[in-house]
């Protein structure tokens, strides 16, 4: 009999969570080359993305290939042009073509103005200005490309003074019409747009845009008689004209036009004109090319420029890069040895599970090489979302794309369950695959854009009230059971919740209410550590013989109610308090506005409050959850699945800010363009082991951050502020 494993079964031991980072790492190492390619050969410049390619999404929405389109309001349009009236940059557009390109006009202007309305004659020139946004609009009846549109280009190079900003033209179908489908009239065309090339190279030199539209299809079954001879093969024929000779131009071609009215060419009213849908989605694209480097709307990527570095951030790069250096050198240095055959011995505490923490630290090269890893990982946090190297798309919600992997995840959970080593009502295990199975919910929720469904928001504003009840609960049990209120605990719990975002603060000049959850759960562990510390301190040891203290705990939570009760009442005292410097800038966004911490404060204010007498009740009079602990099977069987990913779920909740979602959660990030399925496939296998990795990695650098010994301890407390004096006095905290 041999004790030999299987092939099945040696690679099924190979399927471990250290193997699985090793993947994603080289997958990300795959996929950092491949769009280095990508920029190599077609550029890096979000605008052509936008011009050039796209597909339709969800509910007849446009998606430009690799960036993100904003929708831009009526409001949002002339914010955007206000701004640059104010820095006296005039805003000149001007639409020359036949009737299709008058149709843009008319729709661009409309969405300035919804009661504008055009002329009764379909060939005459239009004009519509606005002084206050020192904005003019034009439309040229041009239906062919001829001498005449050749002679306007080369007098609006000479009037210098009054250069277009933007020209969109567009011509080709009256071509066709005319010459019933003639072989020289496209010879003539190839050359008018030959003699085109010169004046739209010296408005280019004056900053002019200039957008040759690409003809878009016609539908043959909705055609008049009078456009029989107008076919797509034709049109084919002019756009390859236009394609070998514009080229080599400085105009851009406008080919994300023509696939918009491709997949929209069944709703066409007459077989020629778009759908009104396609011509909203082509006035959305220009407004987008036009005003997103200007108004820097967070989902709106698309000719966008890349934020700039803060001293901040470089500082805090150079720190990590050092430490990927020094961690660098001390693992040379151990392979040295070890070829020389004196390799180091390392010794350390092994943990029975993921859930432990060592209690003391290891030795230096265990410091930096955790420290390195974390740089490693906030490089690629910082390459996804503040560069325009990987690729960004808005999120579009379906009822399909929600439940479908709703459906998954408890498919998934309910596959994977194991039998605890914990007996007792809701223990650790329990616990874990609450928090796993919530976090899951809140991360389809995210994903898929499903905030503008009223009520899926508000059932996802429950989960996390039910977060929030938990640290309450579990804090209570914790101080109760073990009578454990030290500052080595207390620091080692802040430590835990803010290592990972205040990194991310530093590397992602972001302020640290822009990662709301992490602020909520500090704040509630403060207030729920500040009334079991008061004194007396009451446990279950001290209630044993001793009644009165189940009268003082009363107190406690009267007082706890009263607190958060008098801070709900008054908005304005509640400004006072948390705009108090130093501490004002963790409650401020970015706007210097407190509003958005006192949205969020107020709407879970309850919850830990309940999470801890509920945790009293449970331990007091031991009441079981029915539906979960009705038998012992129940009670003692678990979801692994859940549970594992439970205990990483802050990392989940923050991480997916940066490398799963983009753009600060308004997108989704493209690892693999054109296949979005496989995309958050791998895209969320990346994260998930990102996420476990950072996990790890806090537990770590925990005993190293908050030493068991309060000496130590209060040593790296002013450390930590004398770091944090001069980044506060940088950012006006002080």
């Amino acid at each position: 009999m041999t004790n030999e494993k299987s092939n099945i079964e040696n690679i099924i031991d190979q399927i471990n969570s250290i193997n699985a980072k090793r993947a994603a790492f080289f997958l990300v190492l795959g996929f950092a080359c491949y769009h280095g390619l990508l920029h190599l050969r077609y550029g890096s410049d979000s605008c052509r993305w936008l011009l050039s390619d796209g597909r339709y999404k969800a509910n007849q929405e446009w998606q430009p290939y690799g960036c993100m389109l904003h929708r831009y309001s009526q409001i949002d349009t002339r914010t955007c042009l206000r701004y640059l009236a104010f820095y006296g940059k005039q805003s000149h557009f001007v639409f020359i073509g036949d009737s299709r390109i008058r149709e843009l006009y008319i729709a661009f202007v409309q969405h300035l103005q919804r009661d504008y309305t055009d002329g009764a004659n379909p060939e005459t020139n239009l004009t519509f200005t606005d002084h206050k946004l020192r904005l003019t609009i034009e439309y040229i009846w041009s239906p062919y490309l001829s001498t005449r549109m050749v002679k306007t280009f080369r007098e609006w190079h000479a009037a210098v003074t009054e250069m277009p900003s933007v020209v969109i033209v567009g011509c080709g179908l009256w071509s066709i019409q005319k010459s019933n489908a003639s072989f020289n009239t496209i010879q003539e065309y190839n050359v008018n747009l030959t003699r085109l090339v010169q004046p739209i190279n010296k408005l280019h030199e004056h900053r002019t845009r200039v957008l040759w539209s690409l003809q878009q299809p016609v539908n043959p079954a909705k055609l008049r008689v009078e456009f029989q001879m107008v076919t797509n093969e034709q049109i084919d024929l002019y756009n390859k004209a236009a394609i070998e000779v514009l080229s080599y131009s400085a105009a851009e071609l406008w080919w994300s036009a023509r696939l918009v009215a491709q997949e929209m060419v069944s709703e066409s009213p007459d077989g020629i004109h778009l759908a009104s849908r396609a011509v909203q989605h082509n006035t959305q694209i220009l407004f987008n090319m036009y005003c997103n480097d200007y108004m820097n709307f967070n989902d709106g990527s698309c000719c966008s420029s890349t934020e700039s570095y803060t001293m901040l951030q470089i500082v805090t790069f150079s720190f990590l890069a050092i430490c990927i250096a020094i961690a660098s050198v001390m693992s040379l240095y151990r392979r040295v040895l070890k070829l020389k055959g004196r390799p180091l011995q390392d010794y350390s505490l092994l943990l029975e599970s993921d859930n432990q923490i060592a209690t003391q630290p290891g030795d230096m090269y265990t410091l930096f090489t955790s420290l390195a890893i974390m740089a490693i990982i906030m490089v690629y946090f910082f390459v996804c979302d503040r560069t325009n190297f990987f690729m960004k798309e808005n999120k579009y919600y379906s009822e399909f794309s929600f439940w479908l992997p709703i459906g998954y995840v408890c498919a998934l959970g309910l596959f994977f369950t194991e039998d605890s080593k914990f007996t007792k009502v809701l223990h650790t295990d329990q616990i874990d695959e609450w928090k796993g199975w919530m976090q899951l919910v809140i991360l389809v929720y995210h994903v898929t854009g499903a905030s503008q469904v009223l009520s899926i928001n508000m059932h996802i504003k429950v989960l996390i009230s039910a977060y929030l009840f938990l640290l309450g609960y579990q804090q209570f049990c914790y101080v109760w059971q073990r009578a454990d209120v030290g500052m080595v605990n207390f620091f080692k719990v802040l430590f835990q919740l803010n290592f990972m975002t205040v990194t991310l603060c530093l590397c992602m000049n972001r302020p640290y209410q822009f990662y709301f959850f992490v602020p909520l759960l500090s704040f509630w562990f403060m207030m729920c550590y500040g009334v079991l510390a008061l004194p007396p301190h009451i446990t279950a040891q001290t209630t044993e013989n001793n009644v009165i203290q189940y009268f003082y705990l009363v107190i406690k939570f009267i007082g706890l109610f009263t607190v958060i009760t008098i801070l709900f009442m008054s908005e304005v005292f509640f400004e006072k308090i948390f705009v108090t410097r130093p501490w004002k800038a963790l409650f401020v966004t970015t706007d210097d506005d407190i509003h958005e911490w006192w949205y969020r404060w107020k709407l879970d204010r309850y919850s830990v409050m309940y999470g801890m007498l509920f945790a009293v009740i449970h331990l007091l009079a031991q009441s079981y959850v029915v539906l979960r602990n009705i038998s012992g099977m129940l009670r003692t069987r678990y979801s692994s699945f859940f549970a594992w990913f439970g205990n990483i779920s802050l990392e989940l909740f923050i991480s997916q800010y940066h490398i799963w979602l983009a753009a600060d959660t308004h997108g989704v990030l493209v690892l693999i363009p054109g296949y979005p399925v496989l995309n958050v496939i791998v895209t969320s296998f990346i994260f998930v082991c990102c996420s476990h990795e950072v996990h790890r990695v806090t537990k770590v650098l925990l005993p190293y951050a908050v030493p068991s010994d309060w000496r130590p301890l209060l040593r790296n407390v002013i450390l930590f502020l004398a770091i944090l004096v001069p980044i506060g006095i940088n950012d006006g905290m002080f």
